[in-house]
């Protein structure tokens, strides 16, 4: 529930609004937001800005839009809300009245703690919550969240299809794209919700926000230490999802797990033990990084009171998600896949076990603060060869010269040209991943948006090979 006044300063003219009864997952009352006024910061392109937007408005908030990129760059997002009564769009730049002014402020996920905007918004007293942070203060039935380094993502269809192979209605959304927030009145109260979460958006969410009724954490490794700013900040981050639970909560840790960082003693007695891996059902599951994410989904599913025997098998037919070692196509003999959402160092050693030596990547992007040595160690004993591209690529082309000299490495300024060396180099019956390890920021909008172009360049790649000299 949204503590109308309750932050900061004092706000005039508005008051809170108590929490329903039950576990802290009530209904809000549409009339609360009737009349206030609502900025929306960051439209972004994943459909969480534009969905709370419409939400905000639909309910007779006075909703203001505000980016700091312009018109042309958010045409998509902006055309979503054509028809919807928003009072006013703010675009190529914020103004301070929109957020000194709001009674509420809507963060995007993306901007940065300390950001000078919010920072005025907070002096002024106005609260502040997320897209995520209206849904689970809307929804009525029970909710599974699930947030790691690595995995979460997987983890989250994983628990979703478990759920609805034992006969329970499940949604899924959060951290994955789109927002649920739109289907709030198809959602019963009995339905399960699982949402992904990420770092970000638990960061920005209010103390007061409930949290899932069972949390799952699949594994915590550096990550975002630029946006975070440091180790301490990222776990406090994650692991804002096991505090102010609701009173029936269950807790699903990785094994992976530092006790250290304080997860266990954050979970006490509502830690559920993981099943053993023969219990699972593994059949179809590739490499030990999905078979952990299947075991934690296969634990969740448990604690939401689905028979073990009932779930088995049910993972068997999992296919996993796009742009998750997704295969595309072969070319010439070479089997093409694109792993875009594989941001980290681990995700990417993940997808070099799965292949091994057969493989040929593609590997490079923004920097986020991380470290990258086991990384190159990997690649250096498991795989074909690499091509780095994008802002680390120098970096971290160096860094494997110094470590292997003479491995089959290049650097190249863009994911294009990394394409092409690794199909020059690469010989039938060997595989090319796009498994970048990194951010998407430096080149692309988002890792959509560079998935989304590599399986264009795969696509005309496929065009020129099989017709050679046509353009």
């Amino acid at each position: 529930m949204i503590p109308w006044g309750r932050t900061g300063g004092q706000r005039q003219g508005l008051r809170p609004f108590p929490l329903a009864a039950g576990d802290g997952f009530g209904s809000i009352d549409a009339m609360q937001y009737r009349g206030k006024r609502v900025t929306v910061m960051g439209l972004g392109h994943f459909g969480g800005g534009s969905a709370a937007a419409r939400w905000l408005a639909q309910r007779g908030a006075r909703v203001t839009v505000t980016d700091r990129a312009d018109e042309r760059t958010l045409a998509g997002p902006l055309a979503g809300l054509a028809g919807v009564p928003i009072e006013a769009f703010h675009l190529g730049g914020h103004r301070k009245d929109d957020f000194r002014d709001a009674d509420l402020v809507v963060v995007n996920p993306a901007v940065r703690p300390g950001d000078p905007w919010l920072d005025a918004a907070k002096s002024a007293g106005v609260p502040l919550t997320t897209e995520i942070g209206l849904l689970l203060d809307e929804l009525a039935g029970p909710t599974i969240g699930v947030t790691g380094s690595n995995g979460k993502s997987t983890t989250a269809a994983m628990t979703a299809q478990l759920l609805r192979h034992a006969g329970r209605r499940a949604w899924l959304g959060g951290n994955l794209g789109g927002s649920l927030l739109g289907q709030i009145e198809n959602i019963r109260a009995d339905d399960w919700v699982v949402l992904e979460l990420s770092s970000f958006q638990l960061a920005h969410l209010p103390s007061h926000t409930p949290m899932p009724r069972i949390a799952v954490v699949t594994n915590c490794t550096p990550n975002h230490l630029d946006w975070h700013g440091d180790w301490r900040s990222y776990v406090a981050a994650k692991q804002r999802i096991l505090k102010n639970p609701s009173p029936a909560s269950r807790v699903v840790l990785g094994r992976g797990l530092d006790s250290a960082d304080g997860w266990h003693r954050l979970a006490g007695d509502r830690r559920i033990e993981l099943p053993r891996d023969g219990n699972v059902g593994l059949v179809g599951i590739d490499g030990n990084h999905n078979r952990e994410n299947a075991v934690c989904a296969f634990a969740a599913a448990v604690a939401a009171g689905c028979d073990r025997a009932e779930l088995r098998d049910a993972l068997a037919s999992f296919t996993g998600l796009p742009g998750r070692m997704e295969y595309l196509k072969t070319v010439a003999g070479r089997r093409l896949f694109n792993d875009t959402t594989s941001t980290t160092p681990e995700s990417t050693i993940a997808a070099i076990e799965v292949l091994g030596g057969e493989a040929w990547l593609l590997v490079g992007g923004g920097d986020k603060g991380v470290d990258f040595g086991k990384l190159i160690d990997a690649i250096a004993l498991s795989v074909r060869g690499v091509a780095f591209y994008g802002e680390v690529g120098p970096r971290l082309h160096a860094r494997l010269g110094q470590r292997s000299p003479g491995f089959a490495a290049s650097c190249h300024a863009t994911m294009a040209e990394a394409l092409s060396w690794c199909f020059q180099r690469s010989r039938p019956g060997e595989s090319i991943v796009l498994s970048p390890a990194c951010t998407s920021h430096d080149q692309f909008r988002n890792f959509v948006d560079r998935g989304e172009k590599f399986v264009e360049l795969v696509s005309s790649l496929a065009a020129r090979t099989l017709s050679p000299g046509k353009s």
